[in-house]
């Protein structure tokens, strides 16, 4: 099941697809979901500290009898009970039942306080310390990148974002940015058209493509995440699509961007089925629709709002002037 690994520019291997501790909750049902997905050949799992199951993800990883370099281990910095970035590294570190994290990330850049800089400065003695082998952020965009660089001595290795078609074209300039700084994007969400947004314009191409290569949808969508460069940030409940989000990277693809070649050149691929550059361009477009409609549906919303709070300012200085005609 050949999704391989990118290399990140701290010089470590990051597995491309991660099995995501985000909706689990806490107690033994993260425990036997995180266990589920180590027994089916995840080998990334993704938590935080604002998940509140980074106990459970270590409960799971010393019940599975992996030694501690068969993991690769992904948390975040969320600010949680307002605990500072030094003591919450700790924290994870401990709850998990490690030494060390592969992977430490700001979740969002609101969080890096009192300034991303003099965050990021925090980020680099953390890492330096040895408590995460690379660090990397979250949810920030360009100009947050940018502001980053300027100071920065280690370059963030990774940057997770909501990452689907329906969001491809607004966030594609951060996929670029990144790309060009050697930032590895991870994509999170990527499911969401089939799981969150049914009946959208990606529904048909969708279909068309899964029936082609003889896949299910959320195969194809997965494969389509791998060949925008991202590492993927999925989960489930249910051992047959964990089985079938793992058998998405026999999906080969010759439609790489070419700022995105090197990334990719330690992975292992196979390349049947075959996701096109047609294929890849038809979901671009219907994700654009989608995302389109998305904007129109939001601005109708705010004009109906609008229209409602002017209704209603109406509507109580109508009333005040009657009453004064009353009174």
């Amino acid at each position: 099941m050949p999704w391989g690994y990118i290399r990140l520019n701290s010089g470590y291997a990051i597995p491309s697809i991660a099995f995501g501790t985000w909706t689990l909750g806490n107690g033994q049902d993260p425990i036997d979901q995180v266990a589920q997905s180590l027994e089916n050949g995840f080998d990334h799992i993704d938590t935080a500290q604002s998940y509140r199951n980074e106990a459970e993800v270590g409960v799971a990883l010393r019940e599975s009898g992996l030694s501690r370099t068969d993991v690769f281990i992904t948390t975040k910095y969320s600010g949680t009970d307002g605990l500072d970035m030094d003591t919450s590294i700790r924290n994870s570190v401990a709850n998990l039942g490690i030494e060390y994290v592969d992977l430490y990330l700001i979740h969002a850049p609101r969080l890096a306080v009192p300034d991303i800089p003099t965050a990021w400065a925090r980020m680099e003695k953390i890492r330096e310390a040895g408590f995460a082998r690379s660090i990397g952020v979250s949810n920030f965009d360009e100009k947050d990148l940018e502001i980053l660089l300027a100071s920065a001595k280690i370059k963030p290795a990774v940057n997770q974002i909501l990452l689907h078609p329906y969001v491809y074209r607004r966030q594609r300039p951060i996929l670029e940015y990144a790309a060009k700084h050697g930032i590895v994007i991870e994509a999170y969400s990527a499911l969401t058209p089939i799981t969150q947004r049914p009946g959208g314009p990606l529904d048909a191409p969708l279909n068309t493509i899964a029936s082609r290569l003889g896949v299910t949808t959320d195969q194809v969508l997965l494969a389509w995440t791998k060949a925008k460069g991202a590492v993927v940030v999925t989960t489930s409940s249910k051992k047959t699509r964990l089985h079938g989000y793992l058998t998405a990277g026999d999906i080969g693809t010759r439609a790489y961007p070419t700022f995105l070649r090197n990334a990719f050149a330690h992975c292992v691929m196979i390349n049947l089925p075959e996701l096109t550059q047609e294929d890849i361009d038809t979901i671009d477009a219907a994700g654009a629709i989608g995302e389109q409609r998305s904007m129109n549906t939001g601005v109708t919303v705010r004009k109906l709002v609008n229209h409602g709070l002017v209704a209603l300012a109406l509507f109580v200085v109508g009333s005040y002037y009657i009453d004064m005609r009353i009174f």
